[in-house]
């Protein structure tokens, strides 16, 4: 990753460590619904069960 903009790792080390863990979740959270979006959009003939079995599988098995 790159180096963080000046302001941007002043605002990361004002916030208290509840506010980083709920910036990771929600940016979890987002990262699965685009997927499941894009999921949709490439399968549109898939159950929403079906969408939310592959998110999960995708993500368990993601690697970074």
């Amino acid at each position: 990753m790159n180096e963080l903009h000046p302001e941007q790792k002043k605002a990361f080390q004002a916030m208290t460590p509840g506010q980083k863990l709920q910036l990771l979740s929600d940016l979890y959270n987002s990262a699965q619904k685009l997927k499941a979006a894009g999921l949709r959009k490439q399968h549109p003939d898939w159950s929403e069960e079906q969408i939310q079995k592959k998110v999960r599988e995708i993500f368990l098995y993601a690697r970074t």
